[in-house]
């Protein structure tokens, strides 16, 4: 295996959010983690691929919401 697996204790720092925190995301299974067992631990490119994806769709849904929902500029109404 290339890679270490990490504790939440080690996603915890690399986050900065509290190992509470990262408990409550693997249960509700919105973090990408391995169970093995009792234990549960992370891929750092896993967690950074996630990391990744949240940043990208915060990014267009940001874009979408300067643009409006239909595609045009806030405050702006579409004439049908």
């Amino acid at each position: 295996m290339s890679e270490q697996l990490l504790t939440a204790e080690d996603v915890s720092a690399m986050l900065g959010m509290g190992t509470d925190w990262i408990y409550a995301q693997v249960r509700a299974d919105r973090i990408p983690h391995v169970r093995l067992g009792r234990y549960v631990r992370f891929r750092a490119g896993s967690i950074e691929r996630w990391l990744s994806e949240i940043e990208r769709t915060a990014t267009m849904g940001a874009t979408n919401r300067r643009r409006g929902a239909a595609g045009t500029a806030p405050g702006t109404a579409q004439e049908e």
